[in-house]
């Protein structure tokens, strides 16, 4: 009988608490989405797994000695993971479309309103009391409104690294959710005469053209705003790899096993965040909340840009495609495109969607040097 009371004692079921099973099921409901309903899966998959493991009493992996504890501090504590993505992204990713269709810029641009929404939310916030947030940690949680994980941990960890978990986790999760966010949001600002839309053919882009971009993007914003060149810089070394066409070997490592790996272990790490302790708390909450309606809001702004293009505009312009100018590459372009199909089956709009979603990954590295630049 004492072997099997010490076996019971010692088991998961005997310790668990009440917000553990809640995380549990959190997470289930991720592996969910990814798995079946196909949201995202690389993210959601990795981040829901390592969420069940951080939430099994007495397994260990995300405290101090466990792997995922590891992971966390030297992959997203250091930044590291993020650059690495960021590169990967940059090599990974066709500026073809920007640079064909400059005026996406603009929607870029526009749906970086979510960023310092939030930022201005968070203060408020603090100021009537209900959330205790300084500005360095309000701007920290202001990225999360350009649905760009990457560079929100990078922000978080340079000026918030308490709350760096809770803003990996909601800047992560948004960035899986675009096809469940975006949508009603499209629909509501634009009418069906809108969504149909067809734009024109983009131009061939040269092979200068592709080369010199890169470098000159890194330069020019570099030296404006250096506190911004780490992200632009990987993002633009990637992109130089992809497109100068005599290091294959290297941007085909980057596209591929590189970034792979980096975001198997940055999942398992933002996942061991998803832990009760850490995850069901008001701050944690308050975060959630503000991400959503900044992430709501970097949609919304975007799109008006696009209609407010479209009108004065000689050449059409879908409104649809400036939902994509928030930083989730290539997810917003992909339900850009998705939700012009709905409306006009012979709508492509992915390529045209591009344009404005590499100047949103552009905008919000921008808009991070801003926060970091006068923050510190």
């Amino acid at each position: 009988m004492e072997l099997i009371e010490q076996i019971w004692t010692g088991s998961g079921l005997y310790l668990m608490t009440g917000g553990q099973a809640i995380m549990l099921l959190v997470c289930l409901a991720l592996l969910y989405l990814g798995i079946v309903k196909k949201f995202e899966p690389l993210l959601l998959v990795t981040i829901g797994f390592g969420g069940l493991l951080a939430n099994i009493p007495g397994a260990g992996i995300a405290d101090p000695g466990g792997l995922l504890y590891y992971a966390y501090e030297i992959g997203i504590k250091s930044g590291a993971f993020p650059l690495i993505i960021f590169m990967g992204v940059g090599a990974l990713t066709d500026f073809g479309p920007l640079l064909a269709n400059p005026r996406t810029l603009f929607l870029g641009a526009a749906a970086q309103f979510g960023i310092f929404a939030t930022l201005l939310g968070a203060l408020g916030m603090t100021e009537l009391g209900w959330m205790d947030f300084s500005l360095r940690e309000a701007a920290a949680i202001g990225i999360i409104g350009g649905a760009d994980g990457p560079t929100a941990i990078y922000v978080a960890g340079q000026l918030a690294p308490n709350l760096l978990g809770a803003i990996a986790v909601a800047a992560y999760s948004y960035m899986a959710l675009v096809p469940l966010i975006q949508p009603p949001i499209m629909r509501a600002l634009t009418s069906e005469k809108e969504r149909k839309i067809e734009m024109v053919q983009l131009r061939e882009v040269s092979k200068a053209e592709r080369v010199i971009f890169p470098l000159m993007l890194l330069l020019l914003v570099g030296l404006l705003l250096p506190t911004a060149a780490p992200l632009l810089g990987m993002l633009a070394f990637g992109n130089l790899m992809r497109e100068c066409g005599v290091v294959e070997r290297l941007s085909n490592t980057t596209q591929n096993a590189l970034i792979n790996i980096v975001t198997i272990f940055l999942g398992l790490a933002v996942g061991s965040k998803l832990s009760a302790e850490q995850f069901l708390v008001v701050d944690t909450l308050g975060i959630l909340v503000l991400g959503m309606v900044a992430f709501g809001i970097g949609t919304a702004s975007g799109v008006l840009m696009g209609k407010l293009l479209n009108r004065l505009s000689s050449t059409p312009i879908n409104p649809l495609i400036g939902a994509a100018g928030v930083s989730a590459v290539p997810m917003a372009a992909r339900v850009a495109n998705r939700v012009g199909l709905e409306a006009n089956t012979h709508n492509i709009l992915l390529m045209h969607a591009m344009g404005p979603n590499v100047a949103g990954v552009i905008g919000s590295a921008v808009a991070a040097g801003i926060m970091i630049m006068f923050t510190s």
